[in-house]
């Protein structure tokens, strides 16, 4: 049994962290951000803020020798009006790369959403522990990889023996940039979202910039991409420029280009994938926008049902078809003159025979399975010899 004189508290650093871009202090401690203060300052959107504070990605990385370590947080818990409690966000740990824990802090903040009018309530609460005992003896590098769907403000980091900055693992950075399925969406929990399994299989360290409803061609978005040092970049488009509805054929085109250029500024020669969107039967040829479902009213359960009229394409509206043909034509003609500029069909990593075995359970985002069935998938297309990210590391 630890007492408090056994404890070395720790101030938690930019140089502790990885897949951050910022760190904001708080009341109670600092707020890991995946957007800078530039970009946030650019947009008031509350559900861009919530996305971008949700530290999908982010860890805590240290080397020590403690066998016992601490960390007080203080997290936003997500309440949406009409559906069941959320299960509360898991943080894992990971000792020399191998799973060696998971838990999760029950108090916070709670957020109240209501999906029908937009509107937020939040309610204050108060920080809690976590707690993983037990570890190894000897130096180690301890990882504690923090959910990825709760915002998560870090209190105060305590171990039984010194910490030190882990050295850079060597390991090529690969930048992805995407919507809530690449956020995480119902993954198991923050290695288990996609990226993070594509990562691992391909030997990686991820910065995931999957923003939750926010994927959305926004320009301080590619200044971001541009501005973050990188060996590889994704960027996979689509989804929310449909189930939002927020623009037709005519802007989508140039806007694509100019996201494409932006991130070029900073990453000339950089391996970069356009991905187009994975199948998602309700918007495949039907535009947005998408609306919740919430069916039975006793049910609790929420589905997502596309609003607009197929025959609006010929308006310009989008539908994911179209979207498709259109980064496709644009990547082919980009790469005549950028050999480095590579395409995805989504419908590689989830098409029509895993929609038959594996429906979306919402319409719209893939389950805990699935996360696994796209991250293996996007590592051998991606990793292997023949794909966009080949010599650069390996499944």
């Amino acid at each position: 049994m630890h007492t408090k004189d056994d404890w070395i508290t720790t101030p938690i650093t930019m140089d502790l962290l990885r897949g951050a871009l910022d760190l904001e202090r708080t009341e109670h401690g600092v707020l890991p951000h995946r957007l800078p203060a530039r970009a946030r300052a650019q947009c008031t959107d509350g559900q861009l803020a919530m996305a971008e504070s949700q530290p999908s990605g982010v860890r805590l990385v240290f080397r020590t020798r403690a066998t016992a370590v601490e960390l007080d947080t203080l997290p936003t818990k997500r309440v949406y009006v009409g559906t069941p409690p959320r299960p509360d966000g898991v943080y894992e740990l990971l000792v020399n790369g191998r799973p060696a824990g998971r838990g999760s802090v029950t108090d916070g903040h709670i957020l109240t959403i209501d999906m029908t009018t937009g509107s937020f309530e939040r309610r204050p609460g108060q920080p809690g522990t976590l707690r993983f005992t037990g570890l190894s003896e000897g130096v180690k590098d301890v990882e504690i990889w923090l959910p990825h769907n709760e915002t998560t403000e870090l209190v105060a980091l305590r171990t039984d023996a010194p910490v030190e900055v882990a050295p850079p693992s060597g390991r090529r950075v690969w930048l992805h940039h995407g919507s809530s399925i690449s956020h995480g969406s119902d993954a198991a929990g923050p290695t288990a979202i996609w990226p993070a399994l594509a990562a691992t299989r391909g030997g990686v360290e991820l910065i995931n910039l999957g923003l939750g409803g926010s994927a959305l061609l926004d320009p301080f978005t590619a200044r971001t991409l541009r501005d973050t040092p990188a060996d590889l970049i994704s960027i996979k488009i689509g989804i929310n420029l449909v189930n939002l509805d927020v623009m037709r054929l005519r802007a989508f085109t140039p806007a694509v280009h100019g996201f494409l250029d932006t991130v070029r500024e900073g990453h000339p020669t950089v391996p970069l994938l356009v991905v187009s969107p994975i199948l998602c039967p309700i918007h495949e040829e039907t535009p947005g926008p998408a609306a919740p479902d919430f069916g039975d009213p006793g049910s609790g359960q929420m589905r997502f049902v596309a609003m607009g009229d197929p025959a609006e394409r010929a308006s310009g509206k989008l539908t994911l078809g179209v979207v498709r043909d259109e980064l496709a034509r644009i990547v082919a003609q980009r790469a005549a003159d950028d050999p480095n500029l590579h395409y995805l069909d989504g419908r590689d990593l989830y098409g029509e025979p895993d929609s038959a075995e594996r429906p979306l359970p919402d319409n719209l985002h893939p389950d805990a399975a699935t996360h696994r069935l796209i991250g293996e998938r996007f590592a051998e297309l991606a990793f292997t010899a023949d794909g966009a990210f080949a010599d650069h590391g390996g499944v």
